[in-house]
């Protein structure tokens, strides 16, 4: 997403275009994810009647959503063989990652200072904008190595998408055990993927996979501590 891509020609073509349609089929589900989670309360509230919503948060939902389409677009590009331009949007990638990274905990202090948001939850956001830059970070370092980086994107879009799987209709009432199941469904459709058309797990799938999934128990675990409550309150007074 961010930088240099290989040439298809660098692939045998059937595997070429099984990557093709893997990645922008991923990319098109975040997608449909993205805004059936949202929706209600943000693409179509006026529709819904939900609560008018602050100016900061808007500007969150505008980055959030910009990742996403982005994302869309590069999978696209890549499939339509325009990889002079994926090359050229993907330093806008890397400024937008470092936009979302920024706000994103200023709106999490707010919706808590609203009453918006169980103190308790806070943890979830703000693991975020650890595990998602972080992401993104490899992403960008391993820009050259296209099998790698493609797989760390699509890995810190699923940390984004915990936030919309947790807005669906039937998770909403699974708690945050099923909002991370759910969108884990990602990494395990990237890890199948890797072992059914590369015949081995990536670097990247394997390990950047991992990392996410172990930060999920662990900051639930942190978040049920005296000591994060307490600097959730300071944060947050």
């Amino acid at each position: 997403m961010l930088t240099d891509v290989e040439p298809h020609q660098q692939l045998p073509y059937t595997r070429w275009n099984r990557d093709r349609v893997f990645f922008s089929a991923m990319a098109l589900l975040a997608a449909v994810t993205t805004f059936v989670g949202f929706a209600p309360t943000y693409y179509l509230k006026n529709a819904y009647h939900t609560p008018a919503l602050p100016t900061l948060v808007h500007l969150h939902g505008m980055l959030f959503t910009s990742w996403i389409a982005l994302l869309t677009i590069q999978t696209g590009l890549v499939a339509g063989r325009r990889t002079d331009l994926h090359r050229r949007l993907g330093m806008a990638g890397m400024v937008l990652a470092a936009a979302m990274t920024l706000i994103a905990p200023m709106v999490a202090i707010g919706a808590v200072r609203r009453g918006a948001m169980p103190l308790g939850f806070f943890i979830v956001p703000m693991s975020t904008v650890i595990v998602f830059p972080m992401l993104v970070a490899a992403a960008f370092l391993l820009r050259r190595n296209p099998q790698q980086h493609k797989r760390l994107i699509l890995l810190a879009t699923v940390e984004l998408l915990t936030a919309a799987v947790g807005r669906l209709p039937m998770v909403r009432e699974w708690g945050a055990l099923g909002d991370y199941g759910v969108s884990d469904v990602f990494v395990a459709a990237l890890v199948g993927y890797d072992l059914i058309v590369r015949r081995r797990l990536e670097p990247a799938t394997l390990w950047g996979g991992l990392f996410l999934i172990a930060s999920q128990p662990l900051r639930m675990a942190v978040g049920g501590t005296q000591a994060w409550m307490t600097l959730a309150r300071w944060l947050t007074a």
